[in-house]
């Protein structure tokens, strides 16, 4: 059954209903910041509308913190982020790896709270390499995985908020990244290179799983403009 341009019409979401993303959270985070700098909030209500902002989960809910704020009324944001490049930054990645992460008729696993270097090199031959960054500390923005299974396989789970990109092949075997574009611009970027010869390399966001630092930089500026308020 076709349906009209109308009825299409009704089944999008508002822009108000939209899932909220991290970028819009600390987008209001900021503009809260300013009003406590400005007299126009106290430090309670600061750290109480703070803490919705927090706790939201559409675009609508974000705006209601400072819709009787200047900012609020003010033109909008300019152009979306640009897209992560499909290459790291010349000079941005060393040439030997930091870590090294290999199978050979066997498995290994790097999971949970990590820090990940710039270049990781995974190994799978005739086994099976597990890299799952959800829960890594980040400490570059740009990490390269470089990548290699032969007759064996090459997993590689990243966070919801970072971008994730994609170069490689496979000969007689499977080479697939799911691109993901972060909307936080100084979000990692993680490079998924190498190849599969009649084996697989896939690299995927885990979902529900968040670069916690990026989170916590809002966090963080809460504490300095409390602290600020407060003279200490």
């Amino acid at each position: 059954m076709d349906l009209s341009k109308q009825d299409l019409q009704k089944q999008e979401p508002a822009g108000s209903e939209l899932r909220a993303s991290d970028a819009e959270r600390d987008r209001i985070a900021d503009i809260l910041h300013d009003a406590l700098a400005e007299g126009r909030l106290t430090a309670d209500e600061h750290a109480e509308r703070v803490e919705g902002v927090l706790r939201a989960k559409t675009v609508g809910e974000l705006e209601v913190f400072i819709r009787d704020l200047p900012a609020a009324h003010r033109q909008g944001p300019g152009p979306a982020h640009a897209p992560a490049p499909l290459r790291p930054t010349a000079g941005a990645i060393p040439i030997d790896a930091d870590d090294n992460v290999v199978a050979v008729f066997s498995s290994a696993v790097r999971k949970g709270r990590w820090r990940a270097g710039r270049r990781i090199h995974a190994y799978a031959i005739f086994g099976s390499v597990e890299i799952d960054l959800s829960e890594a500390l980040f400490d570059h923005q740009q990490v390269v995985v470089k990548s290699f299974a032969i007759f064996g396989s090459v997993d590689i789970r990243v966070p919801e908020n970072v971008s994730l990109r994609g170069t490689g092949g496979g000969v007689l075997g499977s080479f697939e990244v799911a691109t993901l574009d972060s909307g936080e611009p100084q979000a990692p970027i993680v490079y998924v290179d190498g190849w599969a010869v009649l084996g697989s390399v896939e690299a995927r966001p885990k979902r529900g799983k968040v670069v916690a630092d990026i989170l916590d930089r809002v966090h963080r500026k809460v504490d300095r403009s409390l602290r600020k308020h407060l003279g200490h």
